[in-house]
């Protein structure tokens, strides 16, 4: 098993965030954690990166606690938001960065950021501006290329379609689902369209609880969108 949660809770003050028993995610699944504005879903990723520490309960990576275990972070990559980022690089610059935690060249990072031209638009690589300086969906995209960098077997993107205008919300579904074979994707998202245009598995969190989690098939689509046409 890739990622395990095991008995996890996370409290804040008089408030539980997250109340989870058993949560696995095996190797090659691209798993979304669909819910409204506080059901859990950052809390459970800030879980998985050693972030914040859990009240209760452990998670596992491939067998290890992220929370005295070092290993996780060879191959667990993530971008929940922009403070992921080092602002007074240029887009440039910042991907050379991330390409050196893993030995990259410069020509290998730049081989590999070439690829994703079509998502850039144009509007990131060469550009002579800080990342600070970019739009906020700009800047989500140098985030969420610069965490595929080095070829993490964990991916792990927070609300990744939100600031995307729609041309660069359907490149990133084409480009997720182009590389699963390669990576484990974890993504949250507020949008249902997306959600089951990318995915294989959906899990509902409320209130910091699953609701529902199932393989995505049209069944499970309805159930998802019914459920949340009644809240």
């Amino acid at each position: 098993m890739l990622l395990e949660f095991k008995n996890i809770t996370k409290k804040y003050g008089n408030v539980t965030g997250l109340d989870i028993e058993q949560l696995n995610i095996d190797r090659g699944e691209c798993v979304v954690l669909v819910g409204n504005n506080g059901a859990g879903k950052t809390t459970a990723f800030s879980l998985i990166l050693d972030l914040i520490q859990a009240s209760d309960g452990t998670v596992l990576s491939k067998d290890k606690d992220v929370s005295t275990a070092e290993g996780w972070k060879t191959y667990t990559a993530a971008f929940l938001d922009e403070t992921f980022l080092i602002d007074f690089l240029t887009p440039n610059e910042y991907f050379d960065f991330v390409g050196g935690l893993y030995n990259w060249s410069k020509s290998e990072v730049h081989t590999f950021v070439n690829q994703f031209e079509e998502f850039f638009n144009d509007e990131i690589l060469g550009v002579k501006k800080y990342i600070r300086d970019l739009s906020k969906g700009n800047q989500k995209k140098v985030g969420i290329i610069g965490a595929l960098i080095g070829n993490p077997e964990i991916v792990i993107l927070d609300e990744p379609f939100a600031s995307l205008d729609p041309t660069s919300q359907i490149r990133l579904k084409r480009l997720i689902t182009d590389r699963m074979e390669q990576h484990t994707f974890l993504i949250s998202s507020h949008d249902l369209t997306h959600v089951a245009d990318v995915c294989n598995r959906i899990v509902i969190l409320e209130k910091g609880k699953i609701i529902m989690d199932n393989p995505n098939t049209e069944e499970t689509v309805k159930q998802m969108t019914e459920y949340f046409h009644v809240q």
